[in-house]
């Protein structure tokens, strides 16, 4: 099994994903997007940046817009329990030769910058400003109705690495893919709260933001969702689905945003709290691994994404090919 056994006990404790930053070309069509389509609320705006929260969250956001002459995406978030794993995990990266250096972020508390393996950029905190309830404001309620943000999927040029390295910080893998010809890892899906991931990694050219996921109440959501983009100017934005993914079990739908940034709507997954929850095996050939239903994904799906600002792309060493659909 090409899997490395768990770290259950990590010298910190990283409590889940919380927020990602897109540099978007226009502001105000992108806010239209996320808050009148998907159905975010603004916690925060400005000339320059939109802050953006679900329904269910209490943190000030977990969508950040900047404005930029080109699409990127900024580092990725993740909460942990307390501030003294922030200086535990700066040591753990400064350790491995990795840059880690504290910085300012608006609306977030000390917060620690760092770079995986890969080049991916991240950010890591302990306390953002706390927003009031609003999960029983329905009057709020529109769009996809998101309630909370799920989980990062990462184009990586080498999974097996990017799996490890996220395994020494606790995080545990739950379902991964094999190329059978070489037994290295395809794909990787790897958690912290207890779903079937917080962040996944997908072989391909990276480090790229494959998507963002945020969580709906019920697969309802997403067929209302494609109602309402297909007959509001966003049909060409409906990207994959709906459907069941094999792997996660979620039921699932992928849209892209006005500049091509990839969001999955997800419901549906599974409890992975125990220490002893086994990964799952998933064959790259097997149908039912994209779909529980034996759809392919589209090509678009397999090559396409979102390049981290100042991180250098580099091609995949897996050469193995998923299936495509025609």
């Amino acid at each position: 099994m090409p899997v490395p056994k768990p770290n259950l006990h990590p010298p910190f404790h990283i409590v889940r994903a919380s927020h990602v930053e897109f540099q978007v070309k226009d502001l105000e069509v992108s806010r239209a997007f996320y808050c009148d389509t998907l159905g975010l609320q603004v916690t925060g705006e400005s000339g320059e940046q939109i802050s953006l929260r679900a329904m269910e969250e209490r943190g000030h956001h977990s969508i950040v817009l900047r404005r930029a002459s080109e699409r990127a995406a900024g580092a990725l978030g993740f909460k942990v329990f307390e501030h003294s794993d922030l200086d535990r995990l700066k040591d753990f990266f400064e350790a491995k030769g990795l840059p880690a250096c504290f910085v300012e972020r608006p609306y977030q508390h000390r917060t620690l910058r760092a770079t995986d393996p890969q080049g991916i950029p991240l950010e890591f905190y302990a306390k953002m400003d706390r927003l009031p309830h609003i999960h029983q404001k329905y009057g709020l309620y529109r769009g996809a109705k998101l309630l909370r943000i799920d989980h990062f999927n990462c184009f990586s040029p080498n999974v097996d690495q990017a799996a490890a390295f996220y395994n020494e910080m606790g995080f545990r893998v739950t379902e991964y893919t094999e190329d059978e010809e070489s037994g290295r890892l395809w794909a990787a899906w790897l958690h912290r709260k207890g779903g079937v991931h917080d962040i996944a990694f997908t072989n391909g050219a990276g480090p790229r933001l494959h998507h963002v996921a945020f969580w709906v109440a019920t697969p309802l959501n997403i067929i209302d969702l494609l109602d309402l983009m297909s007959t509001t100017g966003y049909l060409a934005n409906i990207e994959r689905g709906p459907g069941r993914h094999g792997i996660s079990n979620a039921f699932f739908l992928y849209v892209r945003d006005p500049d091509g940034n990839r969001v999955e709507i997800y419901s549906s997954d599974y409890q992975t709290v125990d220490a002893d929850h086994e990964p799952i095996r998933w064959d790259l050939k097997d149908p039912q691994r994209q779909t529980l239903w034996g759809a392919p994904a589209p090509r678009s799906w397999f090559e396409e994404g979102t390049v981290f600002e100042g991180a250098p792309v580099r091609e995949p060493e897996l050469k193995a090919q998923p299936i495509v659909a025609p």
